[in-house]
């Protein structure tokens, strides 16, 4: 019997008798070392008997006198081979077409990091399982930062590689919470398949809308993996629905779970038509069973479904379709992936990553359904050809171009991950940083398994590797020099919250800067400026959890400790009418004065026409303002917006048109028509009837049924408006509007009112219009603290 097998941990899963042997008779260390070789060599594709008889030599088993003296028991791979020598020499690259770099994405707490853990297990680059916040203190492989284990979440984006069969994946895992959203963004730039995981309670949640928002501004295709089946309250299909309903996307279960909550032991893998049962105390021992009876209803019914599914999105199986001809599991494999990779089809696989249910069959699906590199198309700007959109190919022959996609602070200096996309890279080679034309040797060249590190030789097209000590920024274009190409840069969301902080003593000052630096370099939502009134250092970011943990990780890596002011919330400020203005600068006081004259309008600028935050036009016809004079002009009218006249945030949305104005022979200057600009911009502004634009978030409530009363009662008070309600059994989930400014402290009232059994979670949505009660006591408080000043 042969047995076909992708992994190392599948390996331990056959059941043929011949293969379930124990070495506590034969402790010769060769026999370990000749079938790790032998098995590397075969790419664990066909174990036989007589593949075994065959990696063990004869002089090896001199200490059993023939094969019936080998007790035959449950064979485990890990049992004798440690991590270092179940995973293959990073030298040892896969071809391009068996390479697959995924990322693995979800709202908080769904289950990714747990996931990927099981990966590592399974593919054999780790020797044991630890829980994201397990009693052994350990903590999970991928959350290598001290304060990820503690608060036990993800907040850096980790990336490591293992290989499932005779492929390799790269892997990224990535936050789920909404304050560290650009560690999503920048991995799903540079990577060419997902993982979108949803829990088989909770179903899509507001994050996961977030990440298939930013799956598809990449074009990313992906695999969706419905987790924590073994869950009260687990229903699969529901969030099926869901994805087609919530997400629009067109997707299909490739699998049906065979039970639910306590009773969940695998699934039915719907393409071959068979049961895939999991066992062990790892999940590592695999049966494949005929399709229990009490399934195989549902089993045809969702088969027909998925075969109809595929057969709208692929013409192959539309026309066996239409002929009630039933297709074969190859031809519906083939043809899923056709659609997967064009972003027409998402498989859905099931199972509980907890449990140690279905890793295996999802590792099966990334293999056959996400794209290799070669079926990406990824374009670069050509700077010799005005930034015109140049394909790069996936070749090693072609000229060098990489992206540094993430940069970190390691032992060594800095690390900057990078994405190959055309030619390779040698430890030693000169490349040129497109962002400021310097040229840099690359000294050390590795690949990553969380925070640890393989050296590595070189690199080709298609692969994620790091390198230390080359400075740059996130988002530069690296080349060979012979090619003038920068690639797309990927979408900045900007900082929702802003927070006053200054070290506690003088002496921390230097350090204190170097972790200011550090972070605005490895963040780009984290932004830190200097409030030339206040005399503050502020710095930004996208929440209370953002900021709270920038400065704990100063305390902790800088020993910096801080005071900060309570968090401000970044309003802006727009104008809702036209507002004419007509203004003259006019000062003379001994010598040379100061004249200049403006006339013009400012109104608002429609969101359909232009996405531009400010924007300045020149219509005056004749030369009543000189060209030379028009730059400053545009100058003051932005240094007016920077800092709006009603509470000092930035004004967003607002056009000014320059239509007349005059000048002075001798008086006039550029200094002059700055300073009457900046006048001029707050004379229209107060005349086109301006409103102060607050941060609204998207929040998602799940508590219990009995506090939902108190629930809606808390959000009312905060000024926010429900969208929705859902109740499932014993549990109601909540969607609603409310204002950033009305949230903070929230949590902890929920946790009050709910008896710390309630749970939520937002992410930015919008700046909309405040309530002019609200506008006129945040203009009040402007006014006092400038009198204060």
């Amino acid at each position: 019997k042969t047995q076909e097998l992708r992994g190392p941990r599948q390996f331990a899963a056959v059941k043929n008798p011949i293969t379930d042997i124990t070495f506590g008779v034969c402790r010769s260390v060769r026999i370990i070392g000749m079938f790790r070789h032998s098995v590397r060599q075969q790419s664990l594709c066909r174990i036989t008997s007589c593949g075994i008889r065959s990696i063990i030599s004869a002089p090896a088993l001199a200490p059993c006198a023939r094969w019936s003296h080998l007790r035959v028991i449950n064979f485990h791979w890990r049992t004798f081979a440690s991590p270092a020598m179940q995973v293959q020499e990073a030298e040892e690259v896969a071809p391009i077409t068996r390479l697959r770099n995924i990322g693995i994405s979800a709202h908080i707490d769904s289950g990714k990091t747990t996931l990927t853990e099981r990966i590592l297990f399974y593919t054999g680059r780790i020797d044991t399982i630890h829980e994201v916040k397990g009693k052994d203190g350990v903590g999970a492989k991928m959350d290598s930062m001290e304060l990820e284990r503690e608060k036990g979440i993800t907040i850096q984006s980790a990336a490591t590689f293992a290989k499932w069969g005779d492929h390799q994946i790269n892997i990224i895992d990535t936050p789920g919470h909404v304050d560290f959203t650009i560690e999503v963004e920048r991995a799903l730039r540079v990577l060419d398949g997902a993982i979108l995981v949803l829990c088989g309670v909770s179903g899509v949640q507001s994050q996961s809308i977030t990440v298939d928002r930013q799956m598809k501004r990449y074009n990313v295709p992906r695999l969706a993996f419905i987790n924590k089946l073994d869950r009260m309250g687990a229903n699969p299909w529901k969030v099926v629905d869901q994805l087609r309903q919530k997400l629009r996307l067109h997707a299909a279960a490739v699998q049906v779970p065979v039970g639910l909550e306590g009773g969940h032991e695998g699934v039915v893998d719907l393409i071959q038509q068979r049961a895939v049962l999991f066992g062990g105390q790892n999940g590592d021992e695999i049966r494949f069973e005929a399709i229990p009876k009490e399934l195989e209803t549902l089993v045809q019914q969702k088969r027909r479904e998925l075969i109809e599914a595929v057969a709208e999105v692929d013409e192959s199986i539309a026309e066996k379709f239409l002929v009630d001809e039933v297709p074969t599991p190859a031809e519906l494999q083939a043809a899923i992936r056709r659609a997967a990779v064009s972003l027409s089809f998402v498989p859905v696989f099931m199972g509980s990553a907890f449990k140690n249910k279905g890793v295996q069959c999802l590792l099966d699906g990334v293999v056959d359904y996400l794209p290799n590199p070669l079926e990406v198309e990824n374009y670069a700007l050509n700077r010799d050809k005005g930034e015109e959109k140049t394909l790069v190919y996936v070749d090693p022959t072609k000229p060098f171009v990489g992206l540094a996609f993430k940069l970190e602070e390691g032992r060594y200096g800095q690390l900057t991950y990078m994405r190959i996309y055309q030619g390779r890279i040698r430890r030693g080679d000169f490349i040129i940083n497109m962002a400021n034309q310097k040229k840099i040797k690359v000294p050390r060249l590795v690949k990553m398994h969380s925070n640890e590190m393989e050296d590595i030789e070189e690199a080709e097209a298609g692969e994620i590797v790091a390198m230390f000590g080359v400075e740059c920024s996130s988002g530069d274009t690296f080349t060979d020099g012979q090619v003038n190409y920068s690639m797309t840069s990927m979408f900045v969301p900007e900082p929702v919250m802003s927070l006053a902080v200054a070290p506690k003593e003088k002496a921390m000052q230097t350090n204190f800067s170097k972790a200011l630096n550090r972070f605005m370099k490895e963040d780009p939502t984290f932004r830190v400026h200097f409030d030339s009134e206040s005399k503050q250092t502020i710095i930004s970011g996208m929440g209370e959890l953002h900021l709270e943990i920038y400065l704990e990780r100063m305390k902790r890596e800088y020993k910096v400790e801080t005071v900060s002011g309570k968090p401000e919330v970044n309003f802006r400020e727009t104008v809702t009418d036209r507002g004419t203005f007509n203004y003259t600068h006019k000062k003379q006081s001994g010598g040379a004065g100061q004249f200049a004259r403006v006339m013009g309008y400012v109104e608002p600028i429609d969101p359909s026409e232009s996405k531009d935050k400010f924007e300045f036009r020149n219509v005056i016809v004749g030369n009543a303002i000189p060209p030379n004079f028009a730059l400053a002009c545009e100058k003051g009218f932005k240094d007016a917006a920077d800092k709006g006249p009603l509470t000092g945030h930035p004004v967003e949305g607002v056009r000014v048109v320059l239509n007349d104005g005059a000048t002075h022979v001798v008086d006039s200057s550029e200094m002059a028509f700055r300073i009457a600009c900046q006048y001029a911009f707050r004379q229209g502004f107060e005349n086109a009837r301006p409103v102060i634009l607050e941060p609204i978030m998207s929040v998602e409530i799940q508590a219990p049924i009995e506090f939902q009363g108190a629930v809606v009662g808390g959000i009312n008070k905060r000024r926010g408006m429900i969208m929705s309600t859902e109740t499932k059994e014993d549990t109601i989930t909540i969607q609603a509007e409310v204002a950033l400014n009305s949230m903070f402290g929230y949590s902890t009232e929920l946790r009050s009112s709910t008896q710390g059994k309630g749970e939520y979670s937002m992410e930015y949505k919008a700046h909309q219009p405040v309530t002019r009660d609200i506008q006129a006591q945040l203009v009040e408080e402007f006014k006092k603290k400038r009198q204060a000043e």
